[in-house]
């Protein structure tokens, strides 16, 4: 798609997505493959440079995971980040063994000098602050190698062979805690790999439109339409390029934010395509009486939603391809241990087998989350819609402890929306990854007016994380936090208590079911 690659070859390290996500901010393409990829494969997609990834093992042990030989006579320019770093030294004709106290076992924040004529730290500070996590040290630098970094406790924190290309660092220089590290990566790429800067979200946005347009020809697209930021941006895309080609399915369970399914439809009006809303909001509601278990709600909107979907499609007969929202995480093979599979997204959270189409197109399975709104951007959708915040599928069914009513959720959906304007006029959305309002299970006594009240909590939830994967309780301030309290028990009926949950993950989970 793209003129030039860069290649990041994974080693099982816990930062492989961020290092791509890097390389990509600087305008570079990159693809992260896994290590037991054969050297003639990366041959053949012509690489500019490759990157080996940090990663969990010791290279010297017979289980821990190494590279097509090959790969060092490809002639490509290759930087090895910590374990990686440690790989080239194996290879090439270094040691590597256990460090000791004496050196250098060194973690987290490290002051290190650089050998600024080196072209990796070529224009920066002699002296920054790296990140350092490695439990082994190079004894032996391979011949042909250069030291060019060092700190207090090691005197090889990166190596050079400069006229093959080939360069090493004990740190991470795609974390914000190496405090030049961005740098650091812009200096590979475009210094020693020759990058050219050709990956813009405009570029990527014309070639796309193109590519599906060559694909479907005359043919028709179906979408599941969920209104979160993936299939919308699926969906403008595949409207720029196929129009009236392209039927969106945008299944409305009644379980979403206040005002959030008309917003849907309205951002996709600009185009000329076959946009179906199903309102299924009273029989979503039906097969939700009575059940108050988490897990048993999710079940039954998923498999409710199938029916929906499965009933649409059955309206419009058959389609030559399925379109779905898939991003580059959810494809990303893994490098090391067990885990080394594709992850499957192929059934759209479970599709049913007798939708009749042909094969499956999924316009943005080589992007990133972030690299999805801005395309999104460039596609005019609104803003509210590309920057809107993860929501889970089930939607606020999960967020309605007990069981679930129309009436409790009018509640919640006034309460969240409370607390997300608050939220916005304070200007605290970029502080905050994932925030929203739980209508708990709990009433207690309250005073409003002149009378007692015997009311419901609302609990209000916050997070800051960079992956999911753990989260901390945002730290909002007290004022915010007084005026959504406020607002609420003034603007929502049945509520006389606002709770702030600062519980962090682990060990609770982010959503609060």
């Amino acid at each position: 798609m793209f003129h030039q690659t860069v290649i990041i070859l994974d080693f099982g390290g816990q930062y492989n997505q961020l290092i791509a996500r890097r390389v990509r901010e600087q305008g570079v393409y990159c693809v992260v493959k896994p290590y037991t990829t054969p050297a003639a494969r990366l041959r053949a997609m012509d690489p500019i440079g490759i990157i080996f990834t940090g990663g969990p093992n010791s290279v010297y042990l017979p289980e821990s995971p190494h590279p097509d030989p090959e790969i060092f006579r490809l002639g490509v320019p290759i930087l090895g980040i910590c374990y990686g770093c440690q790989l080239l030294a194996h290879h090439l004709g270094g040691k590597v063994v256990p460090a000791t106290a004496d050196s250098a076992r060194e973690y987290g924040k490290t002051e290190t000098e650089f050998s600024t004529d080196c072209r990796l730290f070529r224009g920066l500070p002699g002296k920054s602050v790296t990140w350092m996590s490695h439990g082994d040290y190079m004894e032996q630098v391979p011949e042909g190698f250069r030291l060019c970094a060092r700190s207090a406790a090691c005197p090889n924190v990166a190596i050079a062979d400069e006229a093959r290309g080939l360069y090493g660092v004990q740190f991470h220089p795609e974390v914000n805690h190496t405090e030049q590290g961005a740098a650091m990566l812009r200096n590979f790429l475009y210094e020693i790999c020759g990058a050219n800067g050709d990956w813009t979200m405009e570029d990527y946005r014309n070639t796309a439109i193109r590519q599906v347009r060559e694909q479907v020809g005359d043919g028709r697209v179906l979408l599941a339409l969920s209104g979160g930021v993936d299939s919308s941006v699926a969906a403008a895309l595949l409207a720029e390029a196929v129009g009236p080609q392209l039927t969106c399915v945008f299944v409305d369970h009644g379980l979403m934010r206040l005002n959030e399914g008309d917003e849907v439809e309205e951002a996709f009006s600009r185009w000329d395509l076959n946009f179906v809303r199903a309102n299924a909001e009273d029989l979503f509601l039906a097969r939700l009486a009575g059940v108050t278990e988490p897990e048993a709600k999710r079940k039954i909107i998923g498999g409710e939603f199938i029916r929906v979907f499965e009933a649409e499609a059955k309206k419009i007969g058959r389609v030559d391809y399925l379109a779905q929202g898939t991003i580059y995480p959810d494809v990303i093979e893994s490098g090391a241990g067990d885990a080394a599979v594709i992850k499957s997204h192929h059934n759209v959270g479970g599709l049913p087998d007798c939708v009749d189409f042909k094969e499956i197109i999924e316009p943005l399975r080589m992007l990133f989350k972030d690299e999805v709104r801005q395309l999104g951007r460039e596609l005019g959708l609104p803003e509210y819609l590309v920057s809107r915040q993860p929501f889970p599928g089930p939607g606020l069914a999960i967020r309605c402890i007990g069981e679930v009513t129309r009436d409790k959720l009018d509640r919640l959906r006034l309460a969240d929306f409370v607390f997300r304007d608050e939220i916005a006029r304070a200007g605290l959305e970029g502080s905050m990854d994932q925030y929203f309002a739980v209508l708990t299970n709990l009433q207690s006594v309250g005073v409003q007016g002149d009378g007692r009240t015997y009311d419901c909590a609302v609990a209000l939830r916050s997070v800051t994380t960079s992956d999911f994967m753990t989260a901390d309780w945002t730290r909002i301030p007290y004022e915010v936090l007084d005026r959504v309290s406020t607002r609420i028990v003034n603007e929502v009926p049945g509520v006389n208590r606002v709770l702030y949950d600062i519980t962090s993950k682990p060990p609770a989970t982010v959503e609060f079911e």
